[in-house]
């Protein structure tokens, strides 16, 4: 039976471990240019160090008002590429693998003078009215996502992940809520994410994963649910998706809607991972509150998940899998130089 510390293999990426540590925005680029500096350095290479198996750098965007804010990363651009490599090469010396989630905030481009979506519909009041894309835009948003992940495999990524969920551009195109295009692109709903999902891996090696990350459901009036998120997953798991990343939530209020607002107890995302694993025979990254090691391992144990993610525990804790391992009486790999303190985990 597997736990967490039990070691995963999917195409070429093998893990030490069934930690991933997910994206998290760390809204730290000084310059506003998309440049990863020393700040992105010590917050992934320390999750490296704390033994996490695979870390997924944050959303990374593939033009500059495809940015949440100015101060995010970007790669768009080669002067981009030798920052992140760095990071990554950094990472690969303490164990961790490393993937990249590229993506486009679309609507939620907050400091784009005009943000872009599939139709002009703002998020809400306090967000600027989109400008629908032209179907044409679409097509060359396309290939922006494609030479933007050209350039994560020159960054030497283990992995790509793209960043369909929490209410950004691909989000937006796959939700009836947001998209109301009368083309082609709004006739069907998943095309724009299949011809990205497509594009992209015509860029990746042939053994290494295409990882998706999804809301698998909307909780809001006019958005979709676990039954919808499951079919759209399906035609992505035809155009070239290897592992699915399952969250929620992220398009419009959830408040006061017959959906009713998501739950906030431990585990809370578990089910819908679970549903789309077993319907899809597919890995799946179990995400949501996942904090507690026991829970973690629980999860790899009943197979309701092949990783987990653990987002705020690992932002409290950068040597959160480390502490897992004594507290779950696993024996793991630990850097020397903090031998003393991590003293009951030996090697075998």
């Amino acid at each position: 039976m597997s736990d967490l510390f039990t070691p995963f293999v999917w195409k070429g990426l093998e893990l030490k471990n069934r930690v991933v540590m997910p994206p998290m925005c760390q809204y730290s680029v000084t310059k506003k240019d998309g440049i990863a500096n020393d700040w992105h350095f010590a917050h992934y290479v320390s999750r490296a160090i704390g033994g996490a198996g695979l870390i997924i750098i944050e959303m990374t965007d593939v033009e500059p008002d495809g940015r949440i804010t100015d101060f995010d990363l970007g790669l768009w651009s080669d002067d981009q590429i030798p920052a992140l490599a760095k990071i990554v090469d950094a990472c690969h010396q303490h164990g961790a693998k490393v993937a990249i989630q590229i993506a486009h905030a679309g609507r939620k481009a907050e400091h784009a003078d005009v943000p872009v979506a599939p139709s002009a519909i703002a998020f809400s009041d306090k967000y600027k009215t989109p400008r629908a894309l032209e179907t044409t835009e679409v097509q060359e948003m396309v290939e922006k996502f494609r030479v933007t992940a050209r350039r994560a495999i020159e960054a030497g990524v283990d992995a790509i992940e793209l960043h369909g969920a929490h209410g950004y551009l691909l989000h937006q195109f796959h939700s009836p809520l947001t998209n109301q295009r009368t083309d082609q692109y709004g006739e069907d709903l998943t095309l724009f994410g299949s011809e990205v999902i497509k594009a992209v891996k015509s860029e990746m090696p042939d053994n290494m994963p295409l990882i998706m990350r999804i809301s698998a459901k909307e909780y809001v009036e006019g958005g979709y649910g676990l039954k919808e998120s499951t079919a759209f997953s399906k035609t992505y798991q035809e155009a070239g998706v290897d592992i699915f990343h399952i969250s929620s939530g992220g398009e419009g209020s959830t408040v006061n809607t017959p959906m009713g607002a998501p739950g906030s107890h431990a585990g809370y995302q578990v089910p819908l991972a679970r549903e789309i694993k077993q319907e899809l025979n597919v890995p799946v990254i179990a995400v949501g509150r996942l904090d507690n090691p026991v829970l973690a391992n629980a999860l790899i144990g009943n197979e309701d998940a092949d990783l987990v993610a653990v987002g705020r525990g690992m932002l409290q804790n950068p040597y959160w899998t480390l502490e897992a391992a004594l507290a779950l009486g696993q024996k793991t790999d630990f850097p020397r130089q903090y031998g003393a303190s991590f003293y009951k985990l030996t090697k075998e």
